[in-house]
């Protein structure tokens, strides 16, 4: 049985905390959140028609980005990985890690006409650990390997003393099983989902604070592999990692937004210390999935700049005959950041023009290539950049 990509990944981290390692995960759990349109927008549809994936096919696309061996983690739903993991086998074999969602608190349930997300977030959980690792109620100790053995557990907290109680209880009754079932979780923060008076400056500390003080408590054997986190900036990506080396971070990849806005996002987190990301909805809606996580994951390795990214990007969808959902100059543009489940909480990434452009420094000279052979992007038209970046990353990806 071939290692699990994750498992290599987090030894190396554990040991050396700015390892260069670096941890991409695919949240395919969304029919926990968001019900019928969980697949996303079908390829099929018309103009101002709403058709979805189905659920088929959405667990077609899971088998397919496995196989692409991309990805170290692969995040799903109890039912989906009951499926795909311990009925199909779909993971054995593979470097890439299945795993489940382990929790559904009331701030993922966005269900169409639903009112959930107006109210703090209250605790829930639909399935037990024995159904993710053998697929019913009690697992004999033979068959807790069949199934999932990592799983992600959220937490929301508000400000508030009674809800924020209610939520460490149910996280303590959770780690109590997870640690006598021997089971791997990683922690979920997510922000305020209803109006709490923070700010940017102060929304961030909150946050960090509640990490740092809801896992002091906990002890080596019940601490997550990892967090997932929304990206709050250098500042608090840097406070956190600093505090506490041993713990692996990562962010959480949001709402859909712009082509640059995912590759941007995972770069600067990276830059301050992230070496997770977990990326649902961009890697969903993309024109190609398999080619947009390709990108991701050179992002990832700092292998290529996510400016880089975007314009290669593009090339391979005209390549493939594919039509991008936005002009490439548009793309280029970062919109917000990072958002919630239900996109209340919002966190843009500094560096930014007021037009929404990325902040270029520096003299450039005025020709498209300079006298040392780099490219002068500033310089080039967008058919320019396009065709360098084309002929550049062709050979890498074998398009």
């Amino acid at each position: 049985m071939s290692q699990k990509s994750l498992d290599r990944k987090l030894e190396a981290l554990r040991k050396n905390s700015d390892a260069n390692e670096f941890i991409l995960a695919d949240a395919k759990d969304a029919d926990m959140a968001f019900g019928i349109g969980a697949p996303g927008q079908s390829p099929e549809a018309h103009a101002g028609e709403t058709r979805f994936r189905t659920l088929k096919e959405y667990r077609d696309l899971i088998r397919e980005i496995t196989r692409q061996e991309l990805v170290d983690i692969m995040l799903m739903s109890a039912s989906t990985s009951d499926v795909l993991t311990i009925g199909e086998r779909v993971f054995d074999g593979s470097p890439v890690t299945p795993a489940v969602r382990c929790n559904d608190t009331t701030d993922v349930w966005v269900v169409r006409g639903g009112k959930y997300l107006a109210e703090p977030a209250r605790t829930f959980r639909s399935m037990s650990l024995d159904h993710a690792q053998c697929g019913k109620l009690e697992c004999d100790p033979s068959e807790r390997a069949l199934g999932a053995n990592l799983g992600l557990y959220s937490v929301t907290f508000n400000n508030d003393v009674a809800q924020d109680r209610a939520t460490l209880e149910a996280f303590k009754e959770f780690r109590v099983e997870a640690e006598r079932k021997r089971f791997w979780y990683f922690l979920e923060v997510f922000d305020p989902n209803v109006a709490t008076g923070f700010d940017d400056k102060t929304l961030g500390a909150f946050v960090n604070d509640s990490i740092a003080r809801c896992l002091a408590g906990v002890t080596g054997a019940g601490r997550p592999q990892f967090l997932k986190i929304v990206y709050h900036g250098p500042k608090f990506m840097e406070e956190l990692h600093r505090y506490d080396p041993s713990l692996v971070i990562g962010i959480l990849g949001g709402s859909a937004g712009t082509t640059y806005d995912a590759f941007k996002l995972l770069a600067e987190a990276r830059k301050y210390g992230a070496r997770v990301a977990l990326y649902g909805r961009k890697i969903n809606n993309a024109e190609n999935q398999f080619a947009f996580i390709r990108f991701l994951r050179l992002v990832a390795d700092g292998a290529i700049a996510p400016e880089e990214a975007v314009y290669a990007y593009h090339s391979v969808l005209e390549r493939l005959g594919v039509k991008p959902h936005r002009k490439l100059e548009d793309d280029l543009k970062l919109q917000t950041g990072v958002m919630s489940y239900g996109g209340t909480s919002v966190s843009s990434i500094p560096g930014l023009s007021p037009n929404g452009k990325a902040i270029t420094h520096g003299k450039q000279k005025q020709q498209p290539v300079a006298d040392d052979q780099s490219p002068n992007f500033a310089r080039m038209t967008s058919a320019e950049r396009l065709e360098y970046h084309r002929n550049r990353i062709a050979k890498r990806l074998g398009y």
